[in-house]
C-alpha cells in the first residue's frame, strides 16, 4: 500500500479552492487497473488471488529447501505473480479511496478489500519464514546454478536479513491477520479524522489544506489567524492524536521487543537496505550544521522581513516583493519538460504521458487526500502521481518532484515486481534531481536581481524543509518511541518532545505561539511510516552531491544516470553510487551536499551588501 510522500513540507499544504484561470486540470483514469469497483475483470482477479495463495502453500510449504534451481525460480515467479495481483486490486482500492477520502463506500472498499487480501495472504506468510531458515550453502547452490534465479539474490538477501528477528510461524500468521485491525486500522482512523478536521479562520471553517496553506499566505495577519485556528482545532483532538500515536508507538515496541531488534530504528533501517552508522552520519551532520543552514537563513528572512524576532507563522511566508502571480497548468508543464528535455529528451518523452494519459491527478477537490504522491502501482501497469495543484511556484517544484519519482518507478519497473521497489534512501533521488533541474532552468532565465534572490530563498527554504526539518522530525521520533517505551505518554508529555526539537532546529530567532506543541499531530509519516522521514534528507544530500558530479561534466552521466534508476531495487546504494565515485558511507558525503544549501545563503547574504 503506498501513502503520500513528505510531511510538513510545502508540497503537502494545499488550499481547497482552485479557479478556471489554473487551465484544464488533469484526473486520474483509473480504468487502466479496472474498470469499475464491481468489474468482472476485479472479480475475476480476487478469486484468482484466493485460489492461487493456497495452491501455492499447498504446492511449496515445508518443500522450499528441497527444491531444485529451477523449481525454486518457479515459485519465486509465481509469488511474484501473487504480489503483482494483490499490488493492483490495492492500489485501485487505495487511489479511488484517496481521490475522496470521506466517502463512506470508498473508504468501505478499501477496507474490504483489504480484509479480505489479508485472508487470502495468510497462508504464504511460511514463504519468508522458510526461505530465511534455508542454509546459506544450499541456498547459494541454486542461485550459482540458474542465471535467472540469481537475478533475485538482492531481495532474498534484504528478506533474510530480517532472520534473526524471525519469530515462530505461528506468531508471525498471528501477527500478519491481526494487522487489518490493529496498525491498518488506526491509520485509517488518523486518516479519516485529518480529512474531517475543520479549522475556523475568521468565521470560515476550512479544512486542514486549506488552512495550511494560508500559513504562506502575503498576508501576515492572515497567517497569523490561520496559525491561531490551527492550534485550536488540533489542541479539540489533540487526545484522540495522542492516542493514536500511543498505541501504535506501544505495538510497535511489542513487535519490535519480540523480535529482539535492537533499536526502534532497525526494522526501517533493515526495510531500506540501509547501515545504522551510515543515518547516524547523515543526522550528526544535520545536527552540527543547523547553526549554518536554517539558523542562519531564518535570520536572514527576519531581516528581510523587517522583524527582530520571528513568529512561527512567518516560517513558510514569501518574501516581500514575491511574485505571487497564479501559474497556469500549461506552462507548469512546459516548464518542468522543458527542464527535462534539457538534461534529456528521453526523460521528457517518458514524463509525457503522464500529462496525456491519465496519470496525474492535479484538482483540488474536496474530501481529498492532502499532499502530492507518486505511487508506482505495479510494474505491468503504471505510476499515478497525485497533486493538488493551485498555480503556486511550489506547485510547479512539487509537480518537478512527483515526476521524477514517476519517470523512476518507469525505468524501474523493467526489474519486475519484486525488484523494481527502490529502498526509500534511494527513492526520493529522481524526485529531488528533478526539483533541481527545474530550479536550475528557472534561476538561469531569472530577469533580474529580485527575481534571483526569491527563486534562491524559496530554494533554501525548500532545502531546510527537506533536510533539516525531516531530521528533526526524526529525532522526534527517536525520542518518542524511547519515552513511550517506559509508559504511556500524555497528551503534554509528546507536545514537550516536539518542542524539545523545534528551537534547536529552527534557531533562536523564532517566538513559539501557544499551541505550536501540538503542531507534531498531523504529520502524516508519524503514523503510517515511522521513522520514513530520514529518507528526504538522504535523497536531498545524496541529489546534492550527485547534481554536483553533473556540473563538473561526469563522462556520460546521463547513461549512469539512467543505468541508477533502472536499478530500483537491484543494487546497494553503494554500488549504485560508485560510478560517480560516491560514496554515502563516508561522513564527508554529507558535508559536501550540506555545503551546496550553504553555499546558496552565501550568495544570499551578499546581495544584501
Amino acid at each position: 500500500m503506498f501513502r503520500p510522500t513528505a510531511p510538513d513540507l510545502p508540497r503537502d499544504h494545499r488550499d481547497s479552492t482552485s479557479g478556471a484561470s489554473l487551465g484544464d486540470l488533469p484526473e486520474w483514469d483509473l480504468s487502466h487497473l479496472y474498470p469499475a469497483q464491481d468489474s468482472p475483470e476485479l472479480l475475476r482477479d480476487m478469486d484468482w488471488l484466493k485460489g492461487e495463495c493456497s495452491g501455492f502453500a499447498a504446492d511449496y510449504e515445508g518443500k522450499l529447501a528441497g527444491l531444485s534451481a529451477a523449481e525454486m525460480l518457479n515459485c519465486i515467479t509465481r509469488y511474484e505473480k501473487i504480489q503483482s495481483i494483490s499490488g493492483r486490486i490495492m492500489s485501485y482500492a487505495g487511489l479511488r479511496y484517496y481521490q475522496i477520502t470521506t466517502d463512506p463506500e470508498r473508504a468501505k472498499f478499501i477496507s474490504d478489500m483489504q480484509g479480505q487480501i489479508t485472508d487470502f495472504s495468510t497462508p504464504l506468510v511460511f514463504f519468508s519464514l522458510e526461505m530465511n531458515r534455508i542454509e546459506d550453502a544450499v541456498l547459494d547452490g541454486m542461485l550459482d546454478a540458474n542465471t535467472d534465479l540469481a537475478r533475485y539474490k538482492p531481495v532474498l538477501d534484504r528478506m533474510r536479513a530480517m532472520k534473526p528477528y524471525q519469530l515462530s510461524d505461528e506468531l508471525e500468521k498471528f501477527l500478519h491477520d491481526q494487522s487489518v485491525i490493529g496498525a491498518t486500522a488506526w491509520n485509517r482512523l488518523f486518516d479519516e479524522t485529518c480529512a474531517a478536521l475543520e479549522f475556523d479562520v475568521d468565521g470560515e471553517f476550512l479544512s486542514l489544506e486549506s488552512t495550511a496553506n494560508l500559513l504562506s499566505d502575503p498576508d501576515r495577519d492572515t497567517r497569523k489567524t490561520a496559525a491561531e485556528a490551527f492550534a485550536t482545532t488540533l489542541g479539540e483532538n489533540i487526545t484522540l492524536f495522542a492516542r493514536i500515536t500511543n498505541t501504535l508507538a506501544k505495538e510497535k515496541e511489542i513487535e519490535d521487543r519480540w523480535r529482539k531488534l535492537p533499536t526502534p530504528q532497525s526494522g526501517r533501517h533493515l526495510a531500506n537496505d540501509v547501515e545504522p552508522e551510515v543515518v547516524q552520519a547523515l543526522r550528526d551532520a544535520v545536527v552540527a550544521a543547523y547553526p549554518k543552514l536554517s539558523h542562519r537563513y531564518y535570520a536572514l528572512k527576519a531581516k528581510w522581513m523587517g522583524l527582530e524576532k520571528m513568529e512561527v507563522w512567518d516560517r513558510n511566508a514569501p518574501l516581500p516583493g514575491s511574485d505571487e502571480a497564479t501559474i497556469h497548468w500549461d506552462d507548469a508543464r512546459k516548464t518542468v519538460s522543458e527542464a527535462y528535455a534539457d538534461f534529456s529528451p528521453k526523460m521528457a518523452e517518458i514524463a509525457e504521458p503522464f500529462f496525456t494519459q491519465g496519470w496525474i491527478d492535479a484538482a483540488v477537490k474536496p474530501g481529498k487526500a492532502p499532499g502530492a504522491f507518486a505511487h508506482p502501482t505495479v510494474t505491468d501497469v503504471h505510476p499515478y502521481v497525485m497533486l493538488n495543484y493551485l498555480g503556486k511556484q511550489r506547485d510547479v517544484m512539487t509537480l518537478a518532484h512527483e515526476l521524477g519519482h514517476g519517470v523512476h518507478q518507469v525505468l524501474a519497473a523493467d526489474q519486475g515486481e519484486m525488484l523494481s521497489s527502490t529502498p526509500l534512501t534511494l527513492a526520493e533521488t529522481a524526485s529531488v534531481f528533478g526539483e533541481m533541474l527545474t530550479f536550475r532552468k528557472l534561476l538561469d532565465s531569472a530577469p533580474d536581481k529580485a527575481a534571483r534572490k526569491r527563486l534562491l530563498a524559496g530554494k533554501v527554504e525548500d532545502m531546510i524543509n527537506t533536510v533539516v526539518r525531516q531530521i528533526a522530525f526524526y529525532d522526534f521520533e527517536c525520542k518518542l518511541h524511547a519515552a513511550r517505551a517506559q509508559g504511556e505518554l500524555t497528551p503534554d508529555q509528546i507536545n514537550e518532545i516536539w518542542m524539545s526539537v523545534q528551537g534547536e532546529s529552527l534557531g533562536p530567532v523564532f517566538n513559539f505561539m501557544d499551541g505550536y506543541e501540538t503542531f507534531w499531530s498531523y504529520i502524516p509519516h508519524f503514523i503510517h511510516s515511522p521513522f520514513y522521514v530520514y529518507a528526504y534528507a538522504f535523497g536531498d544530500g545524496l541529489v546534492n552531491a550527485l547534481y554536483a558530479v553533473y556540473e563538473e561534466g561526469n563522462p556520460d552521466f546521463q547513461d549512469k544516470y539512467f543505468e541508477m534508476l533502472r536499478a530500483g531495487g537491484s543494487k546497494h546504494h553503494s554500488e549504485l553510487l560508485a560510478p560517480f565515485g560516491l560514496d554515502a558511507s563516508d561522513p564527508k558525503f554529507w558535508d559536501k551536499g550540506l555545503s551546496l544549501i550553504s553555499s546558496m545563503i552565501d550568495e544570499l547574504e551578499a546581495m544584501e551588501d
